[in-house]
């Protein structure tokens, strides 16, 4: 059993969601490199619930850098850090003990761990793991940024409300617009819509998923390996570690099955002495390696799954069913939370692909 992601850069996760404290230890760390504290509170921001769309539990999730750091920079050492829970709320959680609570892990966390788990908010399992999550893919992301190469997700669909498409030749405006907004649209009028359509369903004790869409630019040719390694492989294996993710599509993903080769394959040009492809069907990679192109993917964010209506569940203890209607803090939809997890763990992963290319020196000041 292990909690780690990551080869060259690693992240190992820790604590719970109503323990005294969550956080993460990131190993691989070049040293040299500086800590953007002023990115890591903007990302960490907007991943914070806030306001009546998000849950009514409210932390600081300021993150206590342990150990790692030295006057702003890295030292080449594990750097761990904590995040506190400071709004706990055990007990609205105290009459979920044995009981599966659906779409949540309650019974296969039960069954793998025995009854030893931490069963309050879902423990281990908890979106709450993601804070630790972002500010270590905020460290990743100024690593990146500072090699050009930036990362930004929208709210492509919310149900059945669409926001407008990036705009592929103006990918660098459209994410430097991304970072500005709290509700991660590119159109004003759509982010009004979707807001209406989660506050619905949290009127009516429901809950909504939608599609984020990400675009990744500035990453140069040849990072990533083919087959088991793959930038899809590893990417993949980042976004199921975000708990509402349930699927994920590359360039055009499933819309490959209704296209021929000819419109599937992206021609090869040059243009100002550069190698592109005219379109980018295939989302910036062939053959699990950057062809140079945008790094185009979409994740699909299921409902949240705690919701106040009546559900059919299972005492899995007496072994007998029963009704259950959960109470307590609920998001009515998280997608709007995920998109900026989904950055982190894009940095995290491009990070860790870079390093394997380039090794240690690549990041940092040397002096």
């Amino acid at each position: 059993m292990k909690n780690t992601f990551g080869r060259h850069i690693s992240v190992t996760l820790f604590g719970e969601s109503h323990g005294a404290a969550i956080g993460a230890v990131i190993d691989g760390m070049p040293s040299g490199v500086r800590i953007d504290y002023e990115l890591i509170a903007d990302m960490m921001d907007q991943r914070r619930a806030a306001g009546s769309i998000s849950t009514a539990r409210r932390e600081d999730d300021l993150p206590e850098f342990l150990s790692g750091i030295k006057n702003g920079y890295s030292e080449g050492t594990p750097i761990a850090f904590l995040i506190r829970n400071d709004n706990v709320q055990a007990k609205d959680y105290e009459q979920l003990k044995d009981t599966a609570r659906p779409g949540h892990a309650d019974y296969t966390g039960h069954i793998k761990y025995r009854g030893y788990e931490d069963a309050s908010g879902g423990g281990h399992f908890s979106g709450r793991l993601t804070a630790p999550l972002v500010t270590a893919g905020a460290i990743c992301m100024h690593m990146l940024n500072e090699k050009g190469i930036d990362i930004g997700t929208h709210i492509a669909k919310l149900k059945d409300i669409e926001d407008i498409p990036f705009d592929e030749t103006n990918l660098k405006r459209d994410i430097e617009l991304l970072h500005q907004r709290k509700f991660g649209v590119l159109d004003p009028q759509r982010s009004e819509a979707m807001i209406a359509s989660i506050m619905a369903c949290r009127e009516q004790q429901d809950s909504i998923g939608g599609i984020l869409d990400t675009a990744v630019i500035g990453l140069e040719a040849g990072i990533g390996e083919p087959e088991f390694d793959s930038i899809e492989s590893e990417l993949s294996h980042a976004m199921f570690s975000i708990p509402a993710v349930k699927g994920i599509e590359f360039g055009e993903g499933f819309h490959f099955a209704d296209m021929y080769g000819s419109q599937a394959n992206d021609a090869f040009a040059i243009d100002h002495g550069k190698i592109i492809t005219k379109t980018n069907h295939n989302g910036g990679i062939n053959g699990g390696i950057s062809n140079g192109m945008p790094i185009r993917f979409r994740t699909a964010v299921k409902p949240t799954p705690s919701i106040a209506r009546p559900q059919d569940t299972v005492d899995f203890a007496e072994m007998q069913e029963k009704k259950l209607t959960i109470v307590g803090r609920h998001d009515p939809a998280v997608i709007h939370r995920a998109r900026v997890v989904v950055d982190a763990m894009t940095a995290i992963v491009l990070t860790d692909l870079l390093l394997e290319r380039h090794g240690t020196l690549y990041f940092g000041d040397e002096r």
